[in-house]
Order: structure tokens, then sequence, then C-alpha cells
């Protein structure tokens, strides 16, 4: 191929990245088959649109020859995306700077954590304000929600294919009055190709240490005839699961603390000589001792936690631990059956060092998820008249995720002596003493699945001279989704497992209280079944099963636009553009048939989620020109929007937006926007059925054992005062019955929230070198905001606050009173959506261009970069929180690109730059104390990540037929940073690694596309 095609991909690539950097991006969304052009005032550029044609831009919804140039817009090229072995939507969004800022949900995050849509799901939330509150186009149209649960929301990037997009437009600015609820940090655009002629697209990205391979192949033809044109693309991805134990950086969850010389401080597994994995307990029997209560002597520590552990292998007894004893003197003591039971001292470095840990089940479960999709996308146009066009979409998606996991569950029992309770359990046999047992064992029975099928349809009529009108044209399009689901999941019976808490006799003749299923005996203590593996084979069809659910969410659209000028002023004719929007949403969640019976153990029990909603709205936007031609003001234009809108669940509202754009001269411009947005709660906030669930009392309660908790430096004391005037005896340890967490919609309850926001920037494009600079501060505050506070946040929330007597947390959740069962213990949480005060955040987007043809070749240079100034919640008029520079919200991350072009070879180096963060603030706000500490030694915590740097390379050969890219991404094998996770509480992590999107999980991979075109 020759040097001209290499030069000419340069300049699209140029232009497209030159638009992101002075935010002027083209975007085909009524106007699909205009060449991408360069941004104004480049005069090359200019000759390169058609006399008289209008195109239509992200962040406008009119028609003009030239561009919005008062919005911020980032543009990013699929054929970038593929240079840097990127292969999935998601990636190739999340990657982007106004996203990479905050974390995001990806399929690992989805599998791991539970999220809106389901297993899989994989979303883009710019500026870390939600996926919900981030609007995603499809060819400048809405689309259509996708998952499964009741938590379907927002649209799921695995629907779209990377194989039929050509760009990504990002408006980095609230626009509801443009588009409608959603849009309150900004908008996705994605516009797809429409390329005559075939092409076979096939890419293969296959990690250094294996695991996590994932394989695309895509076929693709366009026709195009003498009045229209239509393309089809077909489109299957695979890839293979990422476990934990695939990796080093994920499978052993170790201390991770240092002492004063900074050595690690972490005590060591002498059965490996490594140090200790402190991963998921497992193996072991809870117990809680009552002999201090009444001031009797014990064999057991006071108020700690108490494990008794089997010895499976025998590295208990050659420690030179001590066995529990089979009997004793006094008969409050704890007795065990046999020489095989130890009670581990998990605050001594030998208790610790030999607990049991990290059982093989955990390398097993899955890091990021086996998935397989499958899409078909259609679209085309024709041209009925000179003056009509009747324009279509197809897009169909099937994808299936399978996620493997493991987990604990555990019982309550009294021991088998009835001398000192009057009660006991007949299957506990040799356990004595005046002491309640809590049975914890672990099962690999917790995998689950999901499969969705999606459906998006778009149909309409474009055309020009609106009534006769030849500067007006118009737009009619209908849009119809329909995302069917199927959920699967392996369950815990909640009657095995309840019905025989406490028993004191055998079930043998009766039936569970669930399902009447009749009751088999179960060994709670046996030391196999505390391992995970249940050979009985009747005790494991009574403990487990397994149940599919399904949903639907539909929404159907209907927009009309029409736009054209108006009048003409001294500077220039003024432009409008009129609309009207209508919207019905609905969804209908059926859980299977163990969530509908409620009948789940330890996980959330649903009912079925249904509701609808109805939305219509008009709006009108305004372009006016206000100086043109004078000095110091080449142009100067205002554009103003606003939108009526009301919602059947909610009611009305306006909105509205103002653009200034002042064109100094063909160097420099300034630019601003000012506007407000709202977002009505999701159909899910809205019609959640009440889900419950239950929590561990010590997975909840920050009050248990205060004084103690005071002592270790664990909680402040004013968490410690507040505790103790609601629990005035300390006697909290965490045993008996779970906590009930309710969750559910809040139909008329909820408000909309409301946002207000403000960009400020300029652009400068110097005469004297093929550079474009611009800067942008943006700033964004959500009123009202609709969220869930998470039942251990409420409590901490409440037992934190200074103004503790009227705190409004503390009226979300209640405890038993002195005289239950379990004085004290936390009953009930209620943690349902609710409107919190407010969300602010500002910070300063930084977009860079640079080109220039050289001897050696066409080198452009491209960088982005964002700065997270604040990002603050205020909880109920409590307490600001900025986590701003905290975990998962770095305060500033980059993308630095260099394209350089000879001939039919290309050659691509991507740096993309992740800040360092730190919890340190955090920790001493939560703790009242910057006291760190591991088995009672004063350690040093690893609270903060480094920044990391990620390099991707890849070389490129194209001439007429065929394509070939190699590359290596994350060169230089980058691994997520350590952190002190577990004794710390500051961290999500799995292995040591800190949990976060911004940081890659594979490791170092090495990716081939190939690409055949005909």
């Amino acid at each position: 191929m020759s040097n001209d095609w290499g030069r000419g991909r340069l300049l699209r690539s140029t232009i497209l990245a030159g638009c992101a950097a002075a935010g002027l991006g083209v975007a085909p969304a009524l106007a699909q088959d205009v060449e991408t052009i360069p941004a104004e005032p480049d005069a090359e550029a200019s000759e390169a649109m058609p006399a008289g044609e209008r195109i239509t831009v992200t962040g406008s919804r009119i028609r003009r020859n030239g561009f919005n140039s008062e919005v911020p817009l980032d543009v990013y090229t699929a054929d970038d995306a593929a240079l840097a072995g990127v292969v999935s939507v998601s990636e190739f969004l999340q990657n982007s700077t106004v996203a990479a800022g905050s974390s995001q949900v990806t399929s690992a995050v989805s599998s791991q954590f539970v999220s809106n849509g389901g297993s899989g799901v994989e979303t883009v939330s710019l500026r870390g304000l939600g996926a919900n509150r981030t609007l995603v186009l499809l060819n400048g149209r809405r689309a259509g929600p996708a998952g499964v649960r009741g938590g379907v929301s927002s649209f799921d990037l695995n629907v779209l294919p990377l194989s039929v997009i050509d760009r990504v437009e990002v408006l980095k600015d609230g626009a509801s009055s443009l588009y409608g609820s959603d849009a309150v940090a900004g908008v996705v655009n994605i516009i797809t190709r429409q390329e005559a002629g075939g092409s076979i697209d096939a890419f293969a990205s296959v990690p250094q240490d294996g695991a996590g391979e994932e394989y695309r192949i895509s076929g693709t033809y366009g026709w195009e005839f003498e009045r229209g044109f239509l393309s089809v693309t077909l489109d299957a991805y695979s890839r293979a699961e990422l476990a934990q134990g695939d990796r080093d950086y994920f499978n052993c969850g170790e201390a991770y603390v240092t002492d004063s010389s900074g050595a690690r401080a972490d005590v060591v597994d002498p059965t490996t000589g490594e140090f200790k994995c402190e991963d998921l307990l497992w193996g072991h029997v809870w117990v809680y001792d009552y002999n201090h209560r009444v001031g009797q002597p014990s064999n057991l520590p006071r108020f700690r936690p108490n494990y008794v552990q089997y010895d499976y292998t025998g590295s208990l007894a050659a420690s030179g631990l001590t066995p529990i004893g089979t009997s004793h003197a006094d008969p409050n003591f704890l007795s065990v059956p046999d020489d095989n039971w130890y009670l581990m001292d998990a605050n001594s470095e030998l208790g610790r060092s030999l607990i049991s840990f990290d059982h093989p089940f955990q390398d097993q479960s899955t890091m990021v998820p086996e998935t397989e999709r499958y899409s078909i996308f259609i679209n085309g146009h024709y041209e009925v008249t000179d003056d009509v066009t009747m324009f279509g979409e197809v897009l169909l998606n099937r994808r299936e995720t399978y996620v493997n996991s493991y987990r604990q569950y555990w019982i309550y029992s009294y021991n088998g002596d009835d001398t000192l309770w009057g009660v006991h359990d007949p299957f506990a046999v040799g356990w004595g003493g005046f002491q309640e047992l809590s049975p914890t064992p672990i099962t690999d029975h917790n995998d689950s699945s999901v499969s969705v099928d999606y459906m998006r349809l778009v149909a309409g009529l474009e055309g020009e001279n609106f009534f006769g009108l030849d500067t007006w044209t118009w737009d009619f399009a209908a849009q119809f989704s329909r995302s069917e689901g199927e959920y699967w999941n392996q369950r815990i019976f909640a009657d095995a497992v309840y019905d025989q808490y406490y028993r004191t006799a055998s079930c043998l003749g009766t039936v569970s209280s669930t399902r009447g299923a009749p009751c088999v005996d179960v060994n709670w203590l046996d030391p196999e079944l505390l391992r995970g593996n249940i050979t009985d084979q009747a005790v494991r069809d009574y403990i487990f099963g397994e149940e599919t659910g399904s949903t639907i969410y539909e929404q159907l659209s209907l927009e009309a636009v029409a736009n054209g000028e108006v009048m003409q002023l001294p500077a220039g004719p003024m432009a409008m553009a009129v609309g009207l929007h209508y919207r019905e949403d609905s969804i209908n969640d059926t859980p299977g048939e163990i969530s509908l019976a409620g009948n789940i153990w330890g996980q959330s029990t649903a009912g079925i989620t249904q509701g609808s909603d109805t939305t219509q709205a008009v709006f009108a936007e305004f372009g006016i020109p206000l100086l043109a031609g004078v000095p110091l003001a080449e142009s100067l234009s205002l554009t103003l929007s606003g939108r009526y809108t009301d919602v059947s669940s909610y009611g009305s509202g306006t909105t509205y937006k103002a653009g200034l754009s002042w064109v100094v001269n063909d160097q420099l411009m300034f630019r601003a926007t000012q506007g407000t947005s709202f977002r009505t709660p999701a159909l899910f906030e809205l019609y959640l059925s009440d889900q419950t669930s239950y929590l561990d009392q010590r997975a909840v309660d920050i009050c248990i054992d205060y004084d103690q908790a005071l002592a270790d430096g664990a909680i402040t004391q004013t968490i410690r005062d507040n505790c103790a005037a609601d629990v005035p005896d300390n006697n909290l340890t965490g045993g008996g019955a779970s906590a009930l967490i309710v969750t559910g919609g809040g139909f008329g309850v909820l408000e909309a929230e409301t946002s207000d926001s403000l960009n400020l920037g300029f652009v400068w494009s110097p005469n004297f070198a093929n550079f474009r600079l611009s800067v942008d501060y943006f700033e964004i505050e959500i009123a009202n905001e609709v969220s869930r506070l998470g039942a251990a946040g409420i409590i901490t929330g409440c037992y934190s606050s200074e103004n503790f007597a009227t705190e409004p947390l503390c009226d979300l959740f209640d405890r038993n009173s002195s005289t239950d069962p379990v004085p004290y213990a936390v009953a009930e949480v209620r943690d349902s959506f609710i409107n919190i005060n407010s969300q602010v955040n500002r910070g300063v987007d930084v977009s860079a261009e640079y080109g220039h043809e050289f001897s050696f070749g066409d080198l452009n240079i491209s960088a982005r970069a964002s700065y997270q100034l604040e990002d603050t919640v205020n909880l109920l008029g409590g307490t600001t929180s900025d986590s701003n520079g905290e975990a998962g919200d770095p305060k500033l991350v980059g993308n630095l690109n260099f394209n350089l072009v000879r001939g039919d070879w290309t050659g691509f180096w991507g740096m993309r730059y992740v800040g360092p963060t730190s919890n340190r603030e955090q920790y001493y706000r939560l703790n009242g104390t910057d006291n760190e500490t591991y088995l009672g030694a004063d350690v040093n915590y690893k609270l903060w990540t480094e920044s990391v740097v990620y390099h991707d390379l890849s070389a490129q050969y194209a001439n007429d037929d065929w394509s070939l890219r190699l590359g290596v991404a994350n060169v230089f094998d980058e691994h997520p940073p350590a952190v002190t996770g577990s004794q710390s509480n500051e961290f999500n992590t799995v292995g040591t690694s800190a949990f976060y999107s911004q940081y890659d999980w594979y490791g170092r991979r090495f990716f081939v596309n190939l690409v055949r075109t005909f």
C-alpha cells in the first residue's frame, strides 16, 4: 500500500484526536454518512466539509456547518483500541481518563460483589458518579439496559462487540436538558462503522502466565447501492476463566505488615516456610464461653474469638500445642471428643501460623469469569425520496457467564452435656462445658451462571426541507430493546440450617419448616463436613439446592426532532432544534423458587420486582451568534437549551443548560457551560421487592466487646461511649442470632435527584505547530442522591456520630432488649434506598495532540489527563467525607499514546497512568488513632498504593487486502499494588492486591489481530 494511505490514516487519526483535544468531535447521530473532518478553524479541515452539509455533534441537537465548540468532548477510535490490544467495549471505555479516575463495574467486580445487572455485567461510570448517572447512546439514541436480577438499570457494555464500533464520543458535561434523565455526569455516544465491502477479523490475547485467554472472530459485509447502504456483522467472543490461584498476587491473603526497619512482620507458616495466608477460616468451631459471664473460672480466654480447630494433617500435634482435652476436673471447662481438637489463639504468633486459612476452594474461585458472547448487528439506510431517508438497526446479543465461588456457613448449638445447660445436642458427643458452639463449615456449593439475550431494534425516517423550509431537517426514530436473562445459583437451604439451631433431639420423622422435605440429622461437628467434604449424598441433598431466576427488562422510546435556522442576526443565522420524547420502561424480575420462599441461608431472599414507568418530554435548543469578525472575537456564540419532563412515577421537572463559545482568533478559544440535570429513580430503586438477608453480628456491629476494642485501638472513644449508651453491660460477643437485613425500593418516598454542573475551559491551537491543547475545569453537584448505605455503614455511622442522640442513621436499625435471648444484639437493619444529601465532584481535564511528518515517518502524540480536586459525599446532613485520593479514587489518571506511521507499517506505544492513593487519613478518621498493630505488636500497615504505569506496544502491517497486528500488553508485567487488607479493613483486596478496576488483573499478555478485507 502507498505511503499516502499511511499519511491519510494518520491525518484521520490526528483529526479525530485533535477534535478530542479541542472538545470538537464529530458524531453522525443524524447524518452518519458525513466524512469526519477536523475542528475549525483549521483551513485545510474546513475544505473537507461539503458545502451546505450539516451534521449533529454529541452535546447538541442542532445540525450546523461548524461545531458546538462550547462542550468538552473526547473522541476514542476503535482502531487505536485495537493497537493497544483492547478487545472489549468495556475495557475500551473504562480506561478513558474520564472513567479511569473512579472504580468501574467490570466482570471481575460484578462476580466478586453484588452489582446491579448481575454477575459478569460491565458498565461505565463517568466521574465516579455511577453508571445510573451516565447516559449511553448508540448512534445518538438511548440504548436500553441489560442484565439480570431486580437491579437492572444501565446499559451493559457486553451487548455490543468492539468489531462494529468506529469510535466513541464522550461528552464530559451534564446534558439532561438535551438527552433527559441519567445524563448527569455526561454522555457516551457509541458510533458504529459504515463501510462498504467485507472483512474477517480475528483476535487472540494470551497472558504469559496462562488463564484468562481471550479470542474473538467477526465477519462484516457492507453493501452500497444506488439509494442506500446495508451492513451485517457477526461476532463471537470467548474469555477463559482467570481463577484466584492462577496468579500469585491473588492466591494468598497475607497480612502484609512491616516492622520499624521495614522488614515484613507477618507470621510464617511452619508447614510451607512462607508468609501465612490469612484468607477465609475453615475446619473450625467457634466457641462462646459463658463462664466469664457468671464469674467462674474457664480454660478459654475472656471475650475473644475462640477457634477450636481439628488437626487434619498432624501439624498441630507436631507444633507442640496441647490438645484441649477430653475431660477436665471442672465440668464448666470446654472438653472435646478426642485429642485432635486444639484451641487456636489467633492473637499469638504460633496460633496464628497454624490456624486453617487458604482452603483449596479459594484457588479454584473465579477472579475474572468465563464468558462467551455472540452478536449480530445490522444497520442501513434507504433514500425513499430525494428528501426522505429511511434507516434502521438490529442488534442481537447473547452472553453466558459462569462463576466459581465458595463460602462459609454456620449453625449454633448446645454442647453434648446437659448437666450444665439442662439441654444438650445429642450429636455433640464428647463436647462438654458451659459453652455455646458454632460449627462453621466451608463449601464450594456456591457457583452461579448468567445468560442474557438482548435485542435492540431501531427504525426511523429523516429528511430535509421540513414543511418546505430548505434550512430545516427532521428526524423521527423508534427504539425497542428487550433484555431477557436467566440467573442460576447454587444455594444452601435456610431451613436445613435454621431448623437445627440449638436442637435437643433427632429430627427424623419430621419435615423441614419451609420445603417440607424429610428431615436429615446432620452432624455439624463432623471434621469432614467442616472442611467441605460431605460424602453422604442424603446430607448433601438436604443442605444444598439450586435455583434459576429470570429477568425481563423492556424499553420503548419514540423521539422526533426538527431543527434549522429561524432568523438572520448580524453575526449569522440563529439556529433552533425542538423535539418530543416518549419512553416506556418496564421490569419483571422473578427470582428462583428458593428465593421466593425465603429459604436461602445467609443470602438475600427476594420477591418479584415488577414495575413500569412512562416518561414524556419536550425540549428545545437555540444557537445564537452574538459577534463575528470583530477585534478579539472572531466569533462569540451562545447556546441555550431547556427540557420539560413528566415521569409517571415521580412527577414533572425542568432542566436547562447555557453554553458560551468565544473564539478569540484562529489560535485561541474559551468556552463555558452551566446547566442543571436530574435523574428520576431507576425502576429497581422504586419497585425492588423487599429482600431479606442475614449477616453475622461480627460483620455489622461495631459495638461488640467495645471496651476491649477501645483498648486495642480498634474504635474511638466517641464510638465506645455511644455504644455504652445502647449496650450498658458490654456483654456482646457476636454470638447468637444473625442480624436481619431488609432492603427494598422507595416508591412513594424517593425524590428525584437534581444536579448542577459547571464547565470552564480553553482550547489553544498555535499556528507555529500542528498542536492542540485543551484545559477544562468541571464541577458537578448532585442533591438528593439515591443510595443505599450498607448495614455496617449504617451502624458505624450511627455510633461514630458526634450528634449520636439525634443522628438519623440510628433510626434505621433496632437492637434486642435486655430480656431477649441474645440481649442487645442487632435485630434488624433497614437498608432500603433513600435520598442522601449531596455529592460533589470537581477537577480539571487536560488534552493535548501533536503531529509531525519526519523523514522516518509520520508521528502523532496524544495525551489526556484528569486531575480530581474533590469527591465528597454528605449523608443525611451529617459528616461530609472526601474520598478523593483514596483507594479506587486516584486524584490523577492519564493516557499517553505514540503512533508512528511509515508506509504500510504502524508502530504504537501507549502508556496508561494510575496515580497513587492513600487511605491513611481515612484510617485515622474511622479509628480515631493511627495505632497499627499485629498480634499485639506495633507494626506498619501499607495504607497506600503506588502510582502505576502500564505500557502497551504493538506493530501493524497493512495493505489493501490484509492487516496484521502483533503486540504486548502490560509490557513490564505490572501487578496490582499490594496493601494491608484484612488487618486494616481499609481496602477491597484479593490476595495481597488492591482490588480496584484501575489495575490490570492478567499481567503481561501477547496479542495478535489478523484482518482480511475484500
